[in-house]
This record gives structure tokens, C-alpha cells and sequence, in this order.
């Protein structure tokens, strides 16, 4: 890719992650001067992969198998139960912002296709 802030006629390194249904996801933009980080990149994939999966979010820094950040409730009922779970399991740190595990099949789901792209 030829980036005009750059250079004219000198590429900038940039990777694109498309989807299965051919929706770009995440692009990456390097300087001329800076190697990719391709763990970094798998990363990415698993991640959105992950989220997708377990109809979460990643939190910053978030690693294979950690856990996802359950959506916000869409209802008052709904916020009122969060509270009472995360009371109960202390997976959160308001209704706002709570967690969960991972599916099991999420999980294995992550990993047949880590290991398709290996």
C-alpha cells in the first residue's frame, strides 16, 4: 500500500483481517521502518473469533482462554439479575463491566481453526 503522508512511491507494511463474509475487521498500518509482530496479529484472530463465539467483548490485553466481557443488559430486569450474579460469583466490577469464562466450545471452536492456520 502506498501511503501520500509517507512516500509516493515507498509501501507502508498493512495487514487487513477479513472475515468469512468478506467484512474487514481490524486493518494494521506499519511504518516503512517497523516489522509486524505476527504473534500479535494471531492474536487479533482469536480475539475476534472469541468475541464473535461468546457474543462478548476482549478486554485490553486479553489473551487466549482469559475470560470475555458480557454485554451490557438491555433491560432493567436484566441489570438488576447482573447485580445479584455478580455478588454471587464476583465476576465483575458493576453491571457495566462484568466477565465470564469462555465456553467450552468456544474454546475448542479457537483452537481447530488456530491450528488450520498453522
Amino acid at each position: 500500500m502506498i501511503s501520500n503522508d509517507i512516500s509516493n512511491t515507498e509501501t507502508v507494511r498493512n495487514v487487513f483481517v477479513i472475515d468469512d463474509k468478506g467484512t474487514i475487521r481490524t486493518i494494521l498500518i506499519y511504518p516503512l521502518n517497523i516489522g509486524r509482530f505476527i504473534p500479535e496479529i494471531i492474536r487479533i484472530v482469536q480475539a475476534l473469533q472469541m468475541a464473535d463465539c461468546s457474543k462478548g467483548s476482549t478486554a485490553a490485553n486479553w489473551m487466549p482462554n482469559q475470560p470475555v466481557i458480557i454485554q451490557p443488559p438491555q433491560t432493567f430486569e436484566t441489570l438488576q439479575e447482573r447485580i445479584k450474579e455478580i455478588e454471587k460469583n464476583q465476576n465483575g466490577i458493576s453491571w457495566y463491566l462484568s466477565f465470564k469464562e469462555p465456553t467450552k466450545e468456544c474454546i475448542e471452536e479457537n483452537e481447530k481453526k488456530k491450528l488450520k492456520s498453522e
